[in-house]
């Protein structure tokens, strides 16, 4: 199997509790500092044990994706033939950096980072486990600050406690000391303040106003956020608030985001700042969720919502004596690829999607009905404006 989750997820701890669980001998190997050359001797211990004892091996390599494909070919015969259970642990998107071959002989599991709840379960064992004491501010400010990696969470919460003993203040961490355990920034917030200044960052992006985006940017960097959570933040604006009025707008939100896991702190201030400023300046448009959720809103109303027997799956044999495909107009097959078709279940009409106001979404929407032939009124129409809701999307986290 592939674990593949971000720093401090748990990718090792559940390797050796399931090795552990089956009663495996566990061999590790690190792919940064491991050759081919310890990729043989542990595959020549793991037949040995077999044969010998009939003992199995899972052979678990941490950072997987860095193994050059000579490296990870070496392993296909052994995982073929059973010799060794490979539990495979990365960082990195496995189908990118990860050879086909092996994923194919593996199962892949995505980890994903721990919530505030779970990292504050985790930070109250490891006090327990040093006698030691924290403020529930000090604990909230942990989980903050340590982005769902335990790993992180509980370097910083040991670090913490040590000062907090040589400050002379009783033993018990508070904020300060989480924030001295840091790099000396002073972790002025309280949580109902960082998620207030959270909210007034996405707020300013929204009203498109770069000078209170930077600043509250600014303000959030100062107090320890983590980059990873702005950049998510920066993604999900960039859908939910600019959306079709520039789709550019994602591309540099994710190119943000990726740039920012490559750089890291503080150089990646200026990645975040540049891309507050650029969907500052976008133009807006609220489309894409307000699409989303009427679309969500019809599907949770229940009814009758079967695939119509012409969009159904006709790729197997057979299908077409069931009366799957049967109807289907292949749009390339058309001008413009394009033909009058039903693509939703009978009893389901939108229209969904309602065009914004914007001129880049305008122009999209008029490309489209011109294509389709809509402009000529052939068609459905894709209504623009009408009677909506001008409120916040219920789509909205802050």
């Amino acid at each position: 199997m592939i674990l593949w989750g971000p720093a401090g997820s748990g990718k090792t701890t559940v390797a050796r509790l399931l090795a552990e669980g089956a009663g495996y001998y566990v061999e590790s190997l690190s792919a940064v500092s491991s050759g081919v050359r310890d990729v043989r001797e542990v595959l020549l211990r793991a037949r040995e044990r077999l044969g010998e004892r009939g003992e199995r091996t899972v052979l678990f390599i941490d950072e997987v994706h860095r193994f050059n494909r000579a490296q990870q070919d070496l392993l296909l015969p052994s995982t073929e033939t059973g010799e060794i259970v490979l539990i495979g642990a990365t960082t990195e998107n496995p189908f990118f950096e990860v050879n086909a071959a092996l994923m194919s002989r593996s199962t892949l599991w995505r980890l994903y980072p721990l919530g505030e709840e779970d990292l504050a379960r985790l930070l109250r064992r490891g006090l327990a486990l040093r006698a030691a004491g924290a403020s529930d501010e000090a604990i909230a400010a942990l989980c903050a600050v340590s982005d769902g990696d335990a790993r992180s969470a509980l370097t910083t919460l040991d670090t913490a406690i040590v000062l907090a003993a040589a400050s002379g203040g009783g033993g018990e961490v508070q904020v300060t000391d989480v924030a001295r355990a840091r790099d000396g920034r002073i972790f002025h917030q309280s949580v109902d303040s960082h998620y207030d200044q959270v909210s007034a960052l996405i707020k300013a992006i929204r009203g498109s106003d770069p000078d209170g985006a930077l600043f509250w940017l600014a303000s959030l960097l100062e107090a320890g956020e983590s980059a990873r959570f702005l950049a998510r933040r920066l993604v999900i604006i960039a859908s939910e608030d600019v959306g079709l009025a520039d789709p550019n707008g994602l591309v540099v939100a994710e190119a943000a985001a990726r740039a920012v896991e490559h750089v890291g702190l503080p150089e990646a201030r200026l990645t975040l700042a540049h891309a507050c400023v650029a969907l500052s300046l976008m133009d807006k448009s609220n489309s894409i969720t307000r699409a989303l959720g009427a679309a969500g809103a019809r599907v949770s109303g229940g009814g009758d919502q079967a695939v119509p027997p012409h969009l159904r799956d006709a790729h197997y044999r057979s299908s077409e004596r069931i009366g799957h495909g049967l109807g289907y107009q292949y749009p390339h097959d058309f001008p413009n690829s394009w033909v009058e078709q039903r693509y939703l279940p009978d009893g389901v009409d939108g229209p969904f999607f309602e065009a914004g106001e914007s001129e880049h979404e305008d122009e999209l929407v008029q490309r489209w009905r011109r294509r389709t032939g809509r402009d000529r009124a052939s068609g459905p129409s894709l209504p623009t404006d009408g009677a909506r809701d001008q409120g916040e999307s219920t789509a909205t986290v802050e």
